[in-house]
Parts: C-alpha cells; sequence; structure tokens
C-alpha cells in the first residue's frame, strides 16, 4: 500500500456559477451572479471575475451591483448542475472506490491503491482535472497530501483551476504561513475571534495553547481546530453508503428568537426535510435540533419516539419543543428554576436553526391503527396522523405537477428567497 500524501480533494471552481458559463459561452470572462438582480434579491453564487470584486455568494444583488457595475445576473440550470456534478464524480470514481463525496461539487479520495495501477497521486490528479475539463467542460482544483484536512487546504491555495501537492516533510513549511481561514471549521466569526488574539496564520493557531484556544473559541471547536492546526487528523476516507439521517438548516445572522420567528423557521426546515423524507419512501424515530448562538456556541436536543414520523407539522412541532428546550435550558444556566414558556425567556438572539432525523426506515405505506389508544398525531396511524400526511401527500402531488413553489404551508411560504432547489443540492439527499 502506498504510504506517501495519497489522499485527493477534489472540488469543482465557482460550481454554479462556471456551470452557467459553460452553457452559455458569451458569459465566459465576464463577471455573473447566480441569482438576484440589481433591484434586490440574494447572490447565490458569483463567478471568479465576480469575486475580483468583492462579489460573493449570500450578499444582496444591489450590493454586488455596487461592487461590479459591470455585472451579469443569470437565473440558475438547477436541473443542470445535478446532471453535471455526477458526471464529474464518475470520472473520480473511476480510479478508486475510495470516494467520499461531501457536498455536490467536492469529494475526498484516497488513491493509496491505485498508484500502481494510474501512477503517482500527483499524476492521477492531473489526469483527472485534464478529463473533468475534456469531457465535462469544468475547471476543478485538487489538493494532495497525507490528511484530509491538509488535502482541502490544499485545494483552496490551488484555486482556480490548479494542482498542490503537499509532501509529507513540506507539511509544516506549507501550512504554518496561511492564514486561519482556510481551515476546515473557522468562519468569519472564529476568525476575528482569533485575530483579536493575534492570531492570523495556521503557524501561529499552532503555538498558541490549547487551553486559550478553547477559551476563545469553545472547548469542542478549540480542542478540533489546534489539533487540525498540527495536522493531527485521523480520518480516513470512507466511501459512499446509505445516508443515516436527513436535515436542513438555516443561517439567520443574528436574529432575536421570537416564537413567531422560530415557527416559522423551524417549519421551513422541517417542510424540505419531511418533502425529501417521503420523496424516498422513509421516515425517522429520532429527531434532533441544533441551535447556535452568535459567540458560536451550539446547544443540540433530540426526541427518539416510538414510530416514525414523516408529516411536516408533526415534525415542525417536534422541533419546536426541542428548540425551546434547548433555549430554556440555555437562559437557565445553573438555576433551578427554567421558564416554563417562551415569552418568559429573557431576550436571546440566535445564528442558526438546524433540523435533522434519523433511525432512518423504509416506508412505502401507513398501517392504521384501530380507534383504541388515545389519538396522537406523532404516531401517523392515528386519524389525526395520517389526515396529517394525506394533506402533505396531496401537496406533493400538486409541486410535482405545477412547481414546488405552487403550495405550501404559509410559514415556510413566507421564508422562501433563496430558491429550496439550490439549497437541496448543498443538503446530503438521502
Amino acid at each position: 500500500m502506498y504510504a506517501g500524501a495519497a489522499i485527493l480533494h477534489a472540488d469543482l471552481d465557482a460550481f454554479y456559477a462556471s456551470v452557467e458559463q459553460l452553457l452559455d459561452p458569451s458569459l465566459r470572462g465576464r463577471p455573473i451572479a447566480v441569482g438576484g438582480s440589481a433591484a434586490g434579491g440574494v447572490v447565490l453564487a458569483a463567478s471568479y471575475e465576480a469575486k475580483r470584486f468583492g462579489v460573493s455568494g449570500g450578499m444582496p444583488g444591489r450590493r454586488a451591483r455596487e461592487l461590479c457595475p459591470h455585472i451579469t445576473f443569470v437565473r440558475g440550470h438547477f436541473d443542470r448542475y445535478q446532471q453535471l456534478a455526477d458526471g464529474v464524480m464518475a470520472i473520480l470514481n473511476d480510479v478508486t472506490p475510495e470516494l467520499e463525496r461531501i457536498s455536490i461539487d467536492e469529494a475526498f479520495l484516497d488513491v493509496s491503491g491505485s498508484v500502481h495501477l494510474f501512477g503517482p497521486p500527483d499524476v492521477i490528479a492531473d489526469r483527472l482535472r485534464r478529463r473533468v475539463w475534456r469531457e465535462i467542460g469544468l475547471p476543478i482544483s485538487v489538493g494532495v497530501a497525507r490528511t484530509k484536512h491538509l488535502a482541502k487546504v490544499a485545494s483552496q491555495v490551488a484555486k482556480p483551476d490548479g494542482l498542490v501537492v503537499v509532501a509529507p516533510e513540506r507539511e509544516r513549511e506549507f501550512l504554518d504561513p496561511l492564514p486561519v481561514g482556510l481551515m476546515w471549521g473557522i468562519g468569519p466569526v472564529a476568525q476575528a475571534k482569533l485575530k483579536s488574539e493575534g492570531i492570523r496564520t495556521i503557524g501561529q493557531l499552532a503555538e498558541a495553547s490549547p487551553g486559550s484556544v478553547q477559551r476563545l473559541l469553545g472547548q469542542a471547536a478549540g480542542q478540533k481546530l489546534s489539533a487540525l492546526a498540527h495536522n493531527e487528523d485521523a480520518r480516513r476516507v470512507t466511501s459512499a453508503t446509505r445516508a443515516r439521517s436527513v436535515g436542513a438548516q438555516s443561517a439567520m445572522g443574528r436574529k432575536e428568537a421570537t416564537p413567531e420567528m422560530v415557527r416559522a423557521v423551524l417549519n421551513h426546515l422541517a417542510e424540505r426535510v419531511a418533502v425529501r423524507l417521503r420523496a424516498k419512501h422513509r421516515a425517522g424515530r429520532t429527531v434532533t435540533v441544533r441551535v447556535r448562538f452568535p459567540d458560536l456556541r451550539s446547544v443540540t436536543r433530540s426526541l427518539t419516539l416510538n414510530e416514525p414520523v414523516a408529516a411536516t407539522l408533526t415534525l415542525t412541532e417536534i422541533a419546536e419543543q426541542l428548540a425551546w428546550q434547548a433555549l430554556r435550558d440555555q437562559a437557565a444556566g445553573e438555576k433551578e428554576e427554567r421558564p416554563r414558556r417562551p415569552e418568559d425567556l429573557p431576550q436571546v438572539q440566535i445564528s442558526l436553526l438546524a433540523i435533522s432525523v434519523s433511525n432512518l426506515v423504509v416506508r412505502h405505506v401507513v398501517q392504521q391503527e384501530l380507534a383504541v389508544a388515545p389519538d396522537d398525531p406523532r404516531r401517523e396511524g392515528t386519524e389525526t396522523g395520517a389526515a396529517r400526511l394525506a394533506v402533505d401527500t396531496s401537496m406533493d402531488a400538486v409541486r410535482a405537477k405545477y412547481g414546488r413553489n405552487s403550495v405550501g404551508y404559509l410559514p415556510a411560504m413566507s421564508r422562501r428567497g433563496v430558491p429550496d432547489e439550490f439549497r437541496e443540492l448543498a443538503e446530503k439527499d438521502v
């Protein structure tokens, strides 16, 4: 077995914008934004030509036009994104079965068992890049290293459309001068906190005491990032298996956790999760909600049911219960008495809500229950539970015929800004 740097991280460059430039050659070499407009809306993705002016995904369209007056706004071809990305993954899978796809446009590969067939890892990476460009027409950057974390950092350094190989004896030389923002798990908030302590590079993070980093970023995040800064990463590439959970999340900046806001966000997330479950004839017994606060602390609460569920309203109600449980526990701290009602909670801001459903089972039909036990909507065989599922099934059929925005629950419909097609491409499917 090959013992050198044999883990590849392959990442398609500015994927959504590159697809639009592939489909319309007149857009090549020009600054474009997928989604949004000069009048408003949100930019979903930007080409490298637009990024040079500071345009980025998640930015209001008006701001993008201010930064880049000659930018072109285009609508997304969501039907082509998945098709083209799957074609790229098929090319990557040709050289090794050890492929771990982590999003629509990026994957890890372990080529240690393929070097006797295709040559050293750097040769394999170069051939893959050439094939993707020749057969698909999209640019892809590849990092080659001994660990997953280092391979991902290397692919970011390689962008756009490049290849970076980090030999084992050069790992510290490569990592130390790089900005901490290139590390997996460090966003703008964490980067600002580290900068306030004079930590700007990965080398400086490695030199900082683990205790100080934990006090700054929290115990779990601090331990993980300190280890990664030392390139301590024992994770191996794991090939795809059937998903064990399905989830969705919504980042919201800094918002006060009012009952109305929490209900609207969770209903939107529950609908996204439930629709995907039902489309794959799945249901789940464990519902998990994660609440993240502006200081990067996260609180997670879970509930395991006796029967699997896939109804939108049921998931929404359970998620609300778990979210307020997390917020009450957080507000109470070490106090014995906890606020009983959401409106009794002190004002608190949150930055993200997430729902996931696990303990999945295959379910093509629901067995109706006899009216012996009390009616419980969480059991989808009861009268109320079956009625909820029937409503969802009817709405699924309407969406299939007239489009996903044709019908839905009011809170979920009112939150639609970024197209759900775009959101779902970024979320792992069942």
